[in-house]
């Protein structure tokens, strides 16, 4: 039985940063000629974990869009929260020494949160037994009122130690620093941090702000141990490169429980992992901090066992993400509450709105580095609607592209689920020379997919660049064509006027684009909503035999 303890703290100590670093491992470094801990002195805690599932409440197929029944029949489905439940009752019987944990945006993604918000995510936590989560950014997506009918109802805290919410009323005393939650007899620091671009990429509100990570995550670790808590787990939703920095600057923390960056870690030979699970980096005192995630969408349920001395400090551990496939059944308590919130889900995805000869991937590869064919199909609808009155380039960032589109007939749930956020089409007039500025932001992040801030990147109709991404920030742009009237591109030049459409989001400068309120020209809004017009243009242009057409090249 788990009983929790809310405390606040104000955050009042500077720190000195510690420079990174990692070292990767599955035991402590330095633990080879040292004796076997005695294992009857030491505490086993079971940490399950999540993150950025964003609405995947039911199984999804390899493109993150919620399965067909053909596809589910198939055995193509990933996911979901039955699988979930399935997994966790398996491995927590007879366990009195687990914790369930969440790195946070558990909103957007897909119709249930368009139907239900956090609604959703609220119910099939509670009834999975979560332990705490912390916030993503997503979870601010629809202002504080939104996220504090969600927080209300859950049944385990919400914690981030540098979200400060004491100035917005909806949010006052919802999110606490961290909590002290007892585990089989043991006190367990949960802590939490955010990543401070919120206020950028999400709608928080003027009252809610950010504090430093580092600064109130070592603030949030003192006030535990003040209290006598020595086993402290961050839940985090910054990204993996800076969950090792944070792990090396700040002193106390023994796991971290990441998110944000959908980071991919296994022992396996999977190419595509970002290291292995556990990643182990050494603190400022040469402790080990263990730091795990999950991918996304739920894929895997997170599974780390830990063995803690006397003192807190983690001796050995093990570990690896559990694959939530086709092969796992799914609980069938959790199936029956799925599908009785899915009758109007099944309304949407019964209307077929086009069809596409080929697939259309939408993962975060996909859209934050490169061109891409569903970037294409939403920067060419965006560009189709606003060309009558005087655009030439249209624009759209990666990040706003959740999922993609597979072969065949094309539903409206598809577009809404690649198209999740309820954005309009917005148009201004810009300099050559400051566009040019514009798409240096644009590839500012986008040579290394384990960054932060990769959604800026942007899919583009209209026109064709060119960026080095050996260069220097910048200094990356190589060369802009823009598309004139009989198909021809011609190089832009600094004294041009580049007529756009791009999104409002975008416009207000969401994701960091204060340049297109510094230097727009002659801004308005359109206020056609852009999911709507991807419709129409996919209606207007199906069948549709999409092919990657050099629009975004890049060298070295």
């Amino acid at each position: 039985m788990k009983t929790i303890d809310r405390f606040w703290i104000i955050p009042v100590l500077a720190i000195v940063m510690a420079l990174l670093t990692a070292c990767p491992a599955t035991e402590p470094a330095g633990n080879g000629d040292t004796p076997e801990p005695d294992d009857s002195e030491l505490f086993s805690l079971v940490v399950f974990h999540t993150n950025d599932c964003h609405a995947r409440i039911r199984e999804f197929n390899r493109f993150g869009n919620t399965c067909t029944q053909e596809e589910s029949e198939a055995g193509e489905g990933f996911g979901g929260v039955a699988r979930r439940a399935t997994v966790l009752n398996q491995l927590r019987a007879d366990m009195t020494n687990s914790l369930l944990l969440d790195g946070g945006d558990q909103f957007q993604g897909t119709l249930f949160y368009s139907l239900y918000k956090g609604g959703a995510a609220q119910i099939f936590m509670n009834e999975l037994g979560y332990d705490a989560m912390t916030l993503g950014n997503h979870e601010f997506d629809d202002g504080p009122a939104v996220l504090a009918e969600f927080i209300e109802g859950l049944n385990f805290p919400v914690v981030s130690s540098n979200i400060i919410v004491e100035n917005e009323p909806l949010l006052a005393d919802l999110v606490n620093p961290y909590e002290i939650l007892e585990v089989d007899g043991h006190r367990v620091g949960i802590i939490g941090f955010t990543t401070t671009d919120v206020p950028m990429i999400s709608k928080p509100g003027p009252n809610v702000t950010f504090d430093d990570v580092r600064q109130s995550a070592q603030d949030a670790v003192d006030a535990l141990q003040e209290q006598g808590v020595n086993i402290i787990i961050a839940l985090s939703h910054i990204g993996l490169s800076s969950d090792m920095a944070t792990a090396a600057a700040v002193d106390g923390i023994d796991i971290i429980v990441g998110g944000h960056t959908h980071s991919y870690l296994t022992n396996t030979d999977d190419e595509n992992a970002e290291g292995p699970y556990p990643v182990m980096v050494n603190s400022p005192s040469q402790e080990p901090v263990l730091i795990v995630t999950a991918k996304s969408w739920g894929w895997y349920l997170g599974h780390l066992t830990v063995n803690f001395n006397e003192d807190g400090v983690a001796e050995t551990w093990e570990g690896e993400p559990v694959l939530l496939d086709a092969s796992v059944e799914k609980d069938p308590d959790v199936l029956e509450m799925v599908e009785s919130m899915s009758d109007s889900v099944y309304q949407l995805q019964g209307m077929i709105v086009g069809h596409t000869i080929y697939d259309m991937p939408g993962t975060e590869d996909d859209t934050r580095h490169q061109e891409c064919l569903i970037g294409n199909l939403i920067a060419d609808a965006i560009l189709w609607e606003s060309y009558s009155g005087g655009a030439q380039v249209a624009f759209y960032n990666g990040g706003g592209v959740r999922s993609g589109i597979g072969a065949g007939d094309i539903t409206m749930a598809q577009v809404l689920e690649v198209l999740p956020f309820t954005d309009t089409i917005a148009t201004l007039d810009i300099l050559g020379s400051d566009f040019r500025d514009l798409m240096e932001y644009a590839v500012s992040r986008a040579e290394d997919p384990r960054n932060e801030g990769t959604g800026r990147f942007l899919q583009v109709a209209g026109m064709k660049f060119t960026w080095d991404a050996s260069q220097p920030v910048g200094s990356r742009i190589v060369e802009i064509r823009i598309e004139d009237e009989s198909g021809n591109y011609a190089p832009m030049t600094d004294d041009q006027i580049v007529h756009i459409a791009t999104s409002g989001f975008l416009r207000g400068a969401g994701d960091g684009y204060q340049i297109l309120i510094d230097k727009a020209i002659d801004p308005y809004d359109h206020g056609r909503v852009i999911s709507d017009v991807v419709v129409e243009y996919i209606e207007l242009m199906s069948p549709m035999a999409p092919q990657l057409e050099g629009r975004i090249n890049q060298i070295n």
